[in-house]
């Protein structure tokens, strides 16, 4: 289940659009010019603090849900006005362990977002709850045969958004989220893991960095876009910009 934050009392999130696009962070973007087409679409996804601003003409500017990390949080409050007030429309989802979520008052990030509701009454921020992310943990385990502790595996924001998407949109259309195989090419032009950070790191050497590490937790990105391959057979789900 996916709660609102208080205030008001906590209370399902209870949103539904016939055709989301679903908006990666990936620099497969920059220069996409795909701005108009995903402004057409009913809602328009996107993940942590991806900005539009800037970036119009290759991502577009509508923003209808954006699904949060626990650890972008911090960065959404850099620009709280922004977010929480000039786009108070956006419903916001937030996901992350309960030691940051716990509501007992030892959950630093529950707590921070308690007084963005407070500061932005009109915000429309809603949480995972605990059951909800147990529930994410075992569409891994499922899809994988992996248990995603005992693997040292992370979750991505991509895996959450993708879970969410499925359930409140009746067709997706995801722009800028490579095929699994893509990284196995011979020589990937190389790309910046962000659209908004064109000199941050490689997109490949994060992926392949994250798919092989075993120590510590890492996001297991190639092993989730093989799964998300195989619910585009089931769900009604394309990719674009690369085609898949």
């Amino acid at each position: 289940m996916i709660l609102f934050l208080p205030p008001p009392p906590p209370q399902p999130l209870d949103f539904h659009c016939k055709q989301c696009a679903l908006v990666s962070n990936s620099g497969q973007m920059l220069g996409a010019r795909k701005g108009k087409e995903i402004d057409q679409s009913d809602c328009v996804v996107r993940m942590n603090n991806a900005p539009t601003l800037g970036y119009e003409d290759d991502v577009g500017s509508k923003t209808s849900l954006r699904v949060i990390s626990h650890t972008s949080v911090p960065l959404l409050l850099r620009n709280e006005t922004r977010f929480f007030r000039q786009e108070a429309d956006t419903v916001y989802v937030v996901w992350g362990p309960e030691r940051n979520m716990r509501q007992d008052g030892k959950g630093r990030v529950y707590n921070a977002l308690v007084k963005v509701t407070e500061k932005y009454p009109d915000a429309h921020i809603y949480m995972l709850t605990r059951e909800k992310m147990l529930e994410c943990d075992g569409i891994f385990q499922n899809e994988t045969g992996k248990d995603r502790a005992k693997s040292h595996s992370w979750l991505s924001t991509g895996w959450f958004t993708m879970v969410i998407a499925i359930e409140m949109c009746d067709i997706i259309h995801v722009y800028g989220m490579v095929p699994p195989y893509h990284c196995g090419r011979s020589q990937p032009r190389k790309m910046p893991y962000h659209y908004y950070e064109p000199k941050g790191p490689d997109e490949c050497a994060t992926f392949i960095q994250n798919e092989r590490g075993r120590r510590g937790n890492h996001h297991r990105f190639i092993t989730e876009k093989q799964v998300f391959a195989r619910w585009a057979k089931l769900y009604n789900i394309t990719f674009s910009n690369p085609q898949w």
